[in-house]
């Protein structure tokens, strides 16, 4: 068993006889030992470390694996511990790092590679694991050794091993003798070398007889038909818990099972984990696969949509049985995305963009990259099979990362879905399903999610991107298809507008049309906000003009174009008579008439109201609201659609549900009665948002409305990024607690609304406050329970709307201006002089500015604390 010597381009095994089998090793080589047992590998082990230790080589051994060391500690071995459970992802970035630390002409020795499968259920990740690994080594000139278990894994992952790898090596068991026969050797060859060979006494002598080769391989294929069908690890798991569903006593085997299956397919996270103990079982684990591409988790928010439902149908079946629609659904596991990116060969790119360095720098030209690559064939084929059955219906791509809509983390808005109108030929469909699941993919590398992981401590933590693929809910009318109306609701209303209203009643925000529109800020649109205990109840929008703050538009899917688009309500009302809008919608009679007597059609505004008055809509709403938030133990937000019958009884379709982030309320605050006048910035009666405060500020952000209103689109589009530019500079938003003050809508893509930035340029604020600037015609709108709206809950930012006309609310800019001039922050000398005279920057920390809000009396004050001086009547 001594070592050979090398030559220039020879290595050793450390066995002199398999030298000679093999022709040696080379620098590059990944040699892959194909074994009965682990045994098998660790005989072949220590004859290479000791040769290359010989040779004063770098050896690192790579422990991951459940079996006992392949190899004795000493100093000339580097033993390395990594965590398998942490996921594909952190595996190879520990690895992929400590191959680049390490350099050139290292040696490895890897753990059995089929101990993985307990990690991550899937030879699909192995076989992904080695093609992002062994051509790195290769490429550093490393010599590495892996062992495999022959059984434990499927023929399409042998078959990619054995296309990356350099070397592969059976080692095999018959008639009381080991035998090993090379399978394949790069770049070396010999008329024997492929040949089974026995080994005895550190000699391998080839099998050169036809008649006793016949005879070995029919001894081998009788141990291999009795051995277990070589299927991937994960159907064999599922195949074992299908035949487990069907018995009814298997106790600790079936539980063993199920955990298993939940911590593979669901979640890591053990508060979902503990609500998929409660309401999901085998059966439904077992249902989920039949309805599932790929391998992997499933996404947060295939789980809350699945979880919800299961808790409403167990709650009372017989009350929800005709109300609650079936879904529709397939998934597109996590690990599809990982070998999305290996197929493509951008492994290496996602390493480094993974770095400090690369975070935002790589990620750029990976979005545009991920938008234009290749699926592997085998999802490809299982897509085609999931087109026939939802034939033509049109179809929506919706991310649901493994982190998305979990506690703490709702990822509202932060990665993309997509509608597949679903025309044209099967060809054509396919292609335009496979762009959609791209975009989707793409959007794991956009700004605004890479800012949100950062800013949430995630970068490091595994976010692999499931896909939940939904049949819309939904009828046709002529050309257009669309649900009746769509919605968010919400167990706890954040916002209450009034003092008298319920915050634990919930809340909903209603659309007619594709829900898009209740989870997004349209501009110059709005969807019909309802507080549950209290439905005519409008928010703190001009009550006396309620159509001024309905909704104009529908979103639709466009059957005859295959796209999403957008159209008047009016003009949807004329095309479609069989739509129900009566029951979403109220005649104005007085402007139909005037329409009338010009031959117009007659004008309906979106109100909600006969659904809420007069069908059960609200109550069963309400009721579903509170059934979830009392099996979560926590406040949950949801998304629906509803179909309408001929009476107006809905039934809902609920295609998510995730918890409810809250920002209080904490214990009460005590707002003095009255302030002195010149120590007011502003107070208001209700229109806030953050639970009971008492905040210090240290610097105050204004954009001044009447400047900004005389801006070009331009300059407007630079005041947005010069706000942007003063958040960045804060590393954390207590290190200087900032509020923002501004007219119209903070996050509106319309520079005549507000001011156009995105959340990533105000993620740092404390507070942000939208002033209903009359002059500029800008009025506030938090669009409650839109994506936006979950940011600043997520983030723990109050909000607060000021209506400087309306009683209880005060306003005094001028507050600011009378403060020295030494307060000021100027802006960057590059910026446009009108710009910069637009955006007010002060240091107001010696003036002991504070942000108190009371919940229980509706009251919020912006104010200098002081008990003399004249005082203001905030009533």
């Amino acid at each position: 068993m001594g070592a050979t010597t090398e030559t220039s381009d020879s290595l050793s095994t450390g066995l002199e006889g398999l030298d000679r089998v093999l022709d040696g090793l080379r620098l590059g080589d990944n040699v892959v030992w194909r074994v009965d047992d682990i045994e098998d590998y660790r005989h072949f082990v220590p004859p290479f470390v000791s040769a290359a230790a010989a040779q004063g080589r770098a050896i690192i051994y790579v422990r991951f694996g459940r079996h006992a060391p392949l190899i004795a500690p000493g100093p000339a071995v580097r033993s390395v511990r990594v965590d398998a459970l942490r996921g594909f992802e952190a595996f190879t970035r520990h690895v992929h790092q400590l191959i680049t630390t390490h350099g050139r002409g290292a040696f490895y020795v890897f753990d059995c590679l089929s101990d993985l499968l307990s990690a991550w259920a899937t030879d699909l990740m192995v076989g992904n694991l080695f093609r992002v690994v062994c051509p790195y080594l290769c490429e550093l000139d490393t010599v590495a050794y892996f062992g495999l278990l022959s059984q434990a894994h499927s023929h399409r992952t042998m078959a990619r091993i054995r296309d990356t790898t350099q070397v592969l090596i059976d080692v095999r068991h018959a008639n009381n003798a080991r035998y090993l026969q090379p399978v394949k050797v790069s770049g070396r060859h010999s008329p024997t070398m492929f040949l089974p060979h026995t080994h005895h006494n550190g000699d391998f002598t080839p099998v050169a007889d036809s008649r006793a080769a016949t005879r070995l391989q029919a001894a081998l294929l009788r141990r291999d038909s009795e051995s277990v069908c070589q299927m991937d690890y994960w159907d064999r798991l599922f195949l074992e818990a299908s035949e487990l569903a069907k018995c009814e006593d298997t106790g600790a085997q079936r539980a063993q099972v199920l955990d298993r299956l939940y911590r593979v397919l669901i979640s890591h996270d053990e508060q979902v984990l503990d609500l998929a103990r409660r309401h999901l079982d085998l059966e439904d684990l077992v249902a989920i696969r039949g309805r599932m591409i790929g391998s992997g988790f499933i996404g947060g928010k295939a789980v809350g949509m699945l979880l919800a439902r299961r808790i409403l149908e167990r709650d009372d079946p017989a009350f929800w049985a005709p109300i609650l629609e079936p879904h529709d659904s397939f998934y597109l596991g996590s690990d599809v995305y990982y070998s999305y990116l290996v197929h493509n060969g951008w492994w290496t790119r996602l390493m480094r963009q993974r770095t400090q360095e690369g975070y935002f720098a790589e990620a750029e030209t990976l979005n545009a990259d991920l938008r234009q690559g290749e699926l592997p064939e085998e999802v490809r084929l299982d897509l085609e099979r999931m087109l026939d059955h939802f034939g033509q219906y049109p179809i929506l791509v919706r991310s649901s990362s493994l982190l998305e809509d979990g506690f703490g983390n709702a990822f509202a808005g932060k990665y993309e879905s997509v509608f597949c109108v679903n025309q044209g030929s099967p060809e054509q469909r396919l292609a335009q399903l496979e762009a959609a699941i791209r975009q989707v993919y793409a959007s794991t590398m956009s700004n605004d999610a890479l800012v949100y992981r950062r800013q949430r401590g995630l970068e490091a933590r595994e976010e692999p991107m499931a896909l939940l693929l939904q049949r819309v809910n939904g009828r046709y009318h002529g050309r257009y298809y669309l649900p009746d109306c769509a919605g968010v609701g919400v167990s706890r209303n954040l916002f209450v507008w009034e003092p008298d209203l319920d915050p634990a009643a919930g809340m909903l925000r209603l659309v007619v049309g594709l829900g898009t529109r209740a989870v997004d800020r349209i501009e110059g649109d709005h969807a019909r906000v309802v507080a549950l205990d209290q439905p005519r109840r409008l928010p703190f929008r001009d009550a006396n003009d309620p159509g001024q703050f309905s909704q104009r538009d529908v979103d639709v899917l466009d059957i005859s174009d295959n796209r999403l688009r957008t159209i008047a309500v009016r003009e949807l009302a004329a095309l479609a008579p069989t739509w129900p809008l009566s029951w979403c919608a109220e005649l104005d009679r007085e402007a139909s008439e005037r329409t009338r007597a010009r031959g117009g059609a007659p004008v309906w505004r979106v109100t909600f109201a006969p659904l809420l008055e007069r069908t059960a809509f609200g109550a069963v709403l309400q009721r579903m609201l509170k059934t979830l938030e009392a099996a979560y133990a926590y406040p949950v937000d949801i998304e629906f659609t509803a179909h309408l019958a001929a009476d107006g009884r809905p039934s809902f379709s609920l295609v998510q549900c995730r918890p409810l982030q809250t920002l209080g309320p904490t214990q009460r605050v005590e707002l003095p009665e009255t302030v002195a006048e010149p120590r007011l910035f502003f107070a208001t009666r209700g229109h806030f948002m953050g639970g009971n405060m008492d905040r210090p500020i240290s610097r105050v952000i204004r954009v001044d409305g009447r400047r900004y209103g005389a801006l070009s689109r331009m300059q407007k589009y630079a005041v947005g990024r010069l706000v942007g530019g003063f958040n960045r500079a804060f590393a954390e938003r207590d290190d200087c607690p900032t509020l923002l003050i501004g007219p119209g809508r903070w996050g509106t893509s319309s520079s005549e609304l507000g001011v156009p930035v995105r959340f990533a340029d105000i993620n740092r604020m404390a507070v942000i406050a939208e002033v209903a600037e009359i002059g500029a015609q800008m009025t506030p709108d938090l669009s409650f329970g839109s994506h936006f709206f979950q940011d600043l809950v997520e983030s723990g930012i109050a909000y607060v709307a000021l209506f400087p006309r309306l009683p209880g609310h005060h306003y005094h800019p001028d507050w600011l201006e009378r403060l020295p001039a030494a307060t000021r922050i100027a802006a960057p000398a590059e910026t446009d002089p009108e710009v910069a005279a637009c955006v007010h920057v002060v240091d107001v920390r010696t003036t002991g500015l504070r942000l108190s809000a009371d919940v229980v009396r509706q009251r919020l004050l912006c104010y200098q604390p002081d008990k003399s001086a004249q005082t203001v009547d905030l009533d």
